[in-house]
């Protein structure tokens, strides 16, 4: 059974104690041999004996993991931030002029000629414009943008209470509108299409049947989908609804990541600011136009101003993936402590920890998952990007192997953050000990990753599209016209965009409980039994079957 609180902080585990006395020690511990024999246990064996004792390291004072990313990574934002300030005062004056310059034969250089007036922007113009400022799909746009970014607070809110009481009526309810609602669109565009002469001349009665047995078939396969896997939708409904009651417990977070994306906004203002003065940075040179025989006046950007471009965006690119892996490791060290809490009593001060040791000791770590992750997406980008350049069947190859490698790491680094943010240990011994604990004990972690992640992807998709749906009509009973649609569809693109951040930080909560329950397993002990009675029905993998089938009866 599980031990309390305080006797887990006084007395750390062979995983806190290993950290706390060398970085290079393992967590790997093995029995004592019997008293007859003097023969000492190697720990770095590969005897499947062998187990971990993983808890949460309540330490204080975590150990500085990962270092030399954090390094770098600091390195590139002091970079970003010197050359920033640099360009603004280097800046040449003359650029907002360069039309005034023209070609001057007696100087052979560029000279003002001219004082223009800068054209007013496209923004001002709009706000000018009294027409645009007094229509009424200006006012009905941003007041039903406004309204639905209020209500889609109590939405998540009452969709988080819902999946903790109701998880199985909310799914089964959900589930026929999953076939329901794309067959709703099919049908109404195709109707909507016939009758419409402009959009009927744009697509052509063979063109629209195509296109509706297209998207029927599309809904077969999702309703095939669900037929072929509703053995586990029962599971599913259960791991989300332990999920969503360690969520209600931790209602901080919400208030807490809102603030940490708004930090990130506000850090990147000045980064913003210094892309644009960068462009300031040259001079007004003449170019010889072989086209027409004359010189014009051209901009010339200084040469360090392309690789400052390439640094700054690099910085803000990896700062991004650092603040989403940084998120995970708060969510994951607060269910954490949560998670190996007793039953009655609520960890104190649990996300202040959490973010101490994210941006603390742990800043390392942070810095170099999000590196690998930021590395993934620029990967698959240039491979996206290589479509026109590299014939079909050899790009569909590429594609297709890396990007089951890269999803391979994706999968990998979203256990290993979790596993970091548990016991404070380096990226890569997390790495590794993730793996052992995964394949020693195990589990399907793919159930947990894709079916739950699809689940509640489908279960917003029905919520955004019903809103979407009530505030056209509200719009039509206005007399706003065609235009309802627009804004019914940019206020379904931003009611799913928070809802979306809301599955994220789910997710990331399903997760942790998964890598928990896996720690409580691998140690015998028992610290939620609600949490026991749900994930102990998750199926094993073949890999597990065979590790147990070595395996020796202890």
């Amino acid at each position: 059974m599980a031990t309390n609180e305080e006797d887990d902080q006084s007395k750390p585990t062979s995983a806190e104690a290993s950290s706390s006395s060398s970085s290079s020690s393992p967590l790997l511990y093995k029995p004592p041999s019997p008293p007859t024999t003097t023969e000492q246990p190697d720990p770095y064996s590969d005897d499947p004996n062998q187990y971990l004792q993983i808890s949460y390291n309540y330490e204080p004072s975590r150990p500085f993991k990962d270092l030399p990313f954090l390094i770098i990574f600091t390195l590139f934002l002091l970079s970003t931030f010197i050359f920033g300030i640099f360009s603004i005062f280097n800046r040449n004056s003359n650029y907002p002029s360069i039309n005034s310059y023209s070609y001057s034969s007696n100087s052979s250089s560029c000279v003002i000629t001219t004082t223009k007036n800068t054209n007013p922007s496209l923004l001002l113009l709009l706000l000018e414009d009294s027409n645009i400022k007094g229509s009424s799909f200006f006012n009905a746009l941003i007041s039903t943008l406004v309204v639905t970014f209020i209500l889609a607070i109590p939405i998540c809110y009452a969709l988080l209470l819902l999946l903790k009481h109701y998880t199985k009526q909310l799914v089964y309810v959900s589930l026929p509108f999953f076939i329901v609602l794309p067959l709703f669109f099919d049908i109404y565009w195709f109707v909507a299409c016939t009758l419409s002469s402009s959009c009927s001349r744009a697509f052509p009665l063979a063109y629209r049947i195509l296109l509706l047995v297209f998207v029927v078939l599309i809904i077969g396969v999702i309703l095939w989908i669900f037929v072929a896997n509703w053995h586990r939708i029962q599971l599913t409904i259960d791991i989300i609804g332990v999920a969503s009651d360690a969520l209600s417990k931790n209602l901080g977070l919400f208030v807490v990541l809102p603030l940490l994306t708004f930090g990130l906004v506000v850090y990147y203002a000045p980064i913003v600011v210094f892309l644009v003065f960068a462009r300031f940075n040259g001079k007004v040179v003449p170019e010889y136009d072989s086209g027409n025989g004359e010189y014009s006046c051209v901009w010339k950007q200084d040469g360090w101003v392309p690789a400052y471009y390439a640094l700054a965006i690099l910085t803000m690119l990896w700062s991004l993936t650092n603040m989403v892996e940084a998120q995970a490791y708060v969510i994951s060290g607060t269910v954490a402590q949560w998670y190996f809490s007793k039953e009655d009593t609520r960890p104190k001060k649990s996300i202040r920890s959490s973010l101490r040791n994210a941006f603390g000791p742990s800043a390392g770590t942070v810095c170099l998952s999000g590196l690998l992750i930021c590395v993934v997406r620029l990967v698959r980008a240039a491979v996206e990007s290589t479509r026109e350049e590299v014939p079909g069947f050899v790009h569909l190859i590429l594609r297709c192997f890396v990007n089951a490698l890269l999803s391979s790491i994706d999968f990998l680094n979203k256990f290993t953050i979790n596993f970091a943010a548990i016991t404070g240990e380096a990226y890569c011994s997390s790495a590794k000990l993730t793996y052992e604990l995964l394949r020693r004990n195990l589990l399907s972690a793919a159930f947990v990753e894709t079916v739950s992640t699809r689940l509640l992807s489908g279960l917003i998709f029905v919520l955004s599209a019903t809103y979407a749906i009530v505030v056209c009509a509200i719009l039509k009973g206005a007399g706003l016209g065609v235009d309802s649609y627009f804004v019914a569809i940019l206020a379904w693109a931003l009611l799913i965009l928070v809802l979306g951040f809301f599955i994220h930080v789910l997710d990331n909560v399903i997760d942790t409980v998964y890598v928990c329950y896996a720690v409580d397993k691998d140690r015998g002990e028992v610290y939620k039994p609600d949490v026991h009675e749900v994930y102990v029905h998750l199926p094993i993998t073949r890999n597990s079957r065979s590790y147990r089938a070595l395996s020796p009866e202890v």
